[in-house]
């Protein structure tokens, strides 16, 4: 089945705590402008060049610079710090791309000749949706595009062959999403004078409205998301049943349980806790292998690479154009 969920930006995305961040696999970078006057970086002899860090340039400064129908470029908006944020991000994912690729080849993984075809028909999807602005400021072609999505198809499959033997049945009781109402207190004596009014039957929502000093009322929640003590009372209670006060170190609560079984969020949970132990499971061999990792920036090429948010280059479509004809697709933008 094809999943089209993203698993990190931060977890596997440790491939270097950021380039820019003078780390990668625990080591410190090497700023250099010894490199050849296209290469962007350089990891255990794997380099990448500036066509393809435009390739990723251009895509994310439209796919975070343009949310919920606003265009922040065009809004000016702490541009500099937006533009930043594009490049950190930007450089975190080719990153992580080469170094995946590196274990692949250490693994001994590669791609079929269907995953080929697969790969060398989303380049050219991609490679004809780009307008000629775009094609003269990534100076990709048809080739380079072919040879990036090989890469990311790479990646992608080297995480699920190193998990796909981790355990995908989760319990309903593992998983549970308890739909409730909260009352937290810091202090004591008002925890008393709360324990007072609901012992008087006042409405569990007015005492609430009145008392409670965190941002919701309502909550869902699931396993290890509330203290511990919470947790244990919590899910014992049944529909309508309201607890009595819970201490816990951080306050005082009191959970009203308005439904003790949420299916849908409780099978939703069930992805996201396999996919937990997918990550958890990866990371093992992952963060290992990237400690014996050497790396070099060049530091001059990434600082002069810059984004062009005059409204001609629009494209954004790279990651789901790939994502389109994985079939296990781990990350998609």
């Amino acid at each position: 089945m094809r999943r089209r969920k993203g698993i990190w930006l931060a977890g596997a995305l440790l491939a270097a705590q950021l380039l820019s961040g003078c780390s990668i696999g625990g080591k410190e970078v090497i700023l250099t402008s010894g490199m050849g006057s296209r290469d962007v970086f350089r990891i255990d002899g794997v380099t990448f060049s500036l066509t393809e860090a435009k390739v990723y340039l251009a895509n994310f400064q439209n796919i975070y610079g343009k949310t919920y129908g606003i265009d922040l470029w065009e809004q000016k908006f702490q541009n500099g710090k937006l533009k930043q944020y594009v490049k950190d991000v930007a450089l975190s994912e080719m990153t992580r791309i080469v170094c995946m690729d590196l274990l692949a080849k250490e693994q001994e993984i590669s791609l079929t000749e269907e995953e080929m075809e697969d790969v060398k028909r989303a380049a050219k999807t991609y490679y004809d949706s780009l307008s000629q602005a775009e094609k003269t400021y990534t100076g990709a072609g048809l080739a380079d595009l072919e040879g990036m999505y090989e890469d990311y198809a790479l990646a992608n499959k080297v995480y699920h062959v190193l998990t796909e033997g981790v355990n995908a049945e989760v319990s309903d009781d593992e998983a549970r999403i308890m739909e409730a109402m909260q009352i937290y207190l810091k202090d004591e004596n008002k925890a008393g004078e709360v324990k007072e009014k609901l012992s008087d039957g006042e409405d569990f929502a007015a005492v609430a409205s009145n008392y409670n000093q965190k941002t919701a009322i309502e909550i869902s929640f699931g396993r290890r998301e509330m203290p511990p003590e919470v947790e244990e009372v919590a899910f014992e209670l049944d529909d309508g049943e309201v607890s009595d006060c819970i201490p816990t170190e951080e306050g005082y609560y009191y959970i009203k349980c308005i439904n003790k079984f949420n299916e849908e969020l409780t099978d939703a949970n069930k992805s996201n806790i396999v996919e937990a132990r997918e990550k958890a499971a990866f990371d093992d061999v992952y963060e290992a292998f990237i400690s014996g990792l050497s790396s070099n920036l060049n530091e001059k090429v990434w600082r002069e690479a810059d984004l062009i948010t005059d409204g001609s280059i629009t494209t954004d479509s790279y990651f789901e154009t790939i994502n389109n004809v994985l079939d296990k697709a781990a990350y998609i933008y």
